[in-house]
């Protein structure tokens, strides 16, 4: 079979990694790519932003499946395109990616179909806005959100009244946030665990994969602003299977239904970002693609047994296997490192050495999110999360132990990370 994968983060670089191991795969190809990914797939210079070069290479190479990683082309409809050119694409179409890129159809699918949520109002207006945050109907902490996607930083806890009003007005009237933030949702802000939970689906039925803990946080302790994300963990130990049946009768089946009910039957991989609250799941958000980094602490769980394209094409053709994903019973945690300055301004082309001993350490694993190779071969910054390096382990302990003593070769000074991830 011949795959093409978009994307050129840690998450794409994790999932050729995983669908190198299929027995169907003849060909695999990614688009744009980066260097790290050659001993993978073959890169293709192609502008995945326009859909008819994406559509004519499938044509010309006789592609089997796309598989779209990042948020943005799947937002911007390139599996509609893919489908209408019947090539199998594992990805929502753009009406169904609605649950993504709108929070507030997100929301107002919650309160029609019963899907636990926190309480909320959206708003366009921004003295409105303030005025309802005046009225106190919710308390704070509350949280105020960009309604659209951005790429993991709409997101303020507010702790005062002018911490609130500073939200409202920096995507309101400041327009910090373009498109994405001309609408804003206020909700309530829940106490509980955050985790991130993942499902295949393909229309009508689903296939739990399983959940990660991740950390948006730029530095320890939580008092630093909101990244894409700097790092995550999986182990079968973080939820119950208790919960997990309650997660998925309470908000996934039912947001499948509500889906197909209103004419946009989801197909894809299904991102729940929860709270479990007291023992009860209620969701944050919904995300149309694998989360980053979550992914690449999830894929080293699989079982050599479970081919992942398989089960990827199994969606796209609407005929998946409703047999549980086996994940095994180790742990696995990543570890971004960035370039300081993130997730504002920072330099690129800083070199990067010690790779080849991290890579050469057993049960350890070095995914490139935003490298490049420099005149002399040598590996350079190119991007603001740059590497993502992954321990795999017994326990989350354990594994945590192998990153954090493999980054110990990491010779980097423009580059930072957290010391607590797997905590």
């Amino acid at each position: 079979m011949k795959v093409l994968v978009i994307g050129s983060g840690g998450r794409e670089h994790a999932l050729l990694w995983a669908l190198k191991k299929s027995p169907i795969l003849t060909e695999l190809y990614v688009t744009p790519g980066r260097p790290a990914m050659e001993n993978l797939g073959v890169l293709v210079d192609m502008n995945i932003k326009n859909p008819i070069d994406v559509t004519q290479f499938c044509k010309r190479e006789n592609i089997e499946l796309v598989i779209v990683g990042p948020e943005q082309p799947i937002i911007d409809g390139l599996a509609d395109n893919l489908v209408a050119e019947r090539i199998n694409v594992f990805a929502p179409s753009q009406a169904a990616a609605k649950l993504e890129a709108s929070k507030s159809f997100t929301k107002g699918l919650c309160k029609q179909y019963g899907i636990p949520t926190a309480k909320y109002e959206c708003f366009v207006d921004e003295g409105l806005a303030k005025n309802f945050i005046r009225s106190n109907k919710i308390k704070f902490p509350l949280v105020v959100k960009a309604n659209g996607i951005a790429a993991g930083k709409g997101v303020m806890i507010c702790n005062t009244e002018n911490e609130a009003f500073a939200a409202i007005n920096s995507m309101l009237v400041e327009k910090k946030f373009g498109e994405s933030g001309e609408e804003i949702i206020i909700e309530e802000f829940l106490i509980g665990e955050e985790v991130s939970y993942f499902a295949f689906v393909d229309g009508l039925k689903a296939v739990t994969l399983g959940c990660a803990k991740d950390y948006k946080r730029a530095y320890e302790n939580n008092d630093s602003r909101n990244t894409g994300g700097m790092g995550s963990y999986s182990s079968p130990s973080i939820i119950s299977k208790d919960m997990e049946q309650k997660i998925i009768q309470r908000i996934i089946y039912p947001t499948i239904q509500a889906l197909t009910n209103i004419g946009t039957p989801y197909r894809g991989v299904l991102f729940a970002g929860l709270m479990i609250c007291k023992d009860n799941p209620k969701l944050l958000e919904y995300n149309v693609r694998f989360g980053d980094p979550e992914i690449q602490s999830m894929l080293p769980r699989f079982y050599e047994n479970c081919d992942l394209l398989k089960l990827m094409l199994s969606v796209a053709e609407g005929k998946l296997n409703t047999k549980v994903v086996e994940l095994n019973n180790k742990a696995a945690v990543c570890v971004v490192v960035a370039s300081k300055g993130y997730p504002g301004d920072y330099q690129k082309g800083e070199t990067i050495k010690g790779l080849d001993k991290i890579e050469s350490i057993p049960g350890i694993l070095v995914f490139h999110a935003g490298t490049k190779l420099d005149e002399s071969g040598n590996w350079v910054s190119d991007g603001g999360r740059v590497l993502n390096i992954v321990g795999e382990g017994n326990t989350v302990e354990e594994a945590k132990g192998k990153v954090y003593s493999a980054l110990n070769f990491l010779e980097w000074p423009g580059g930072f990370f957290r010391y607590d991830i797997g905590s």
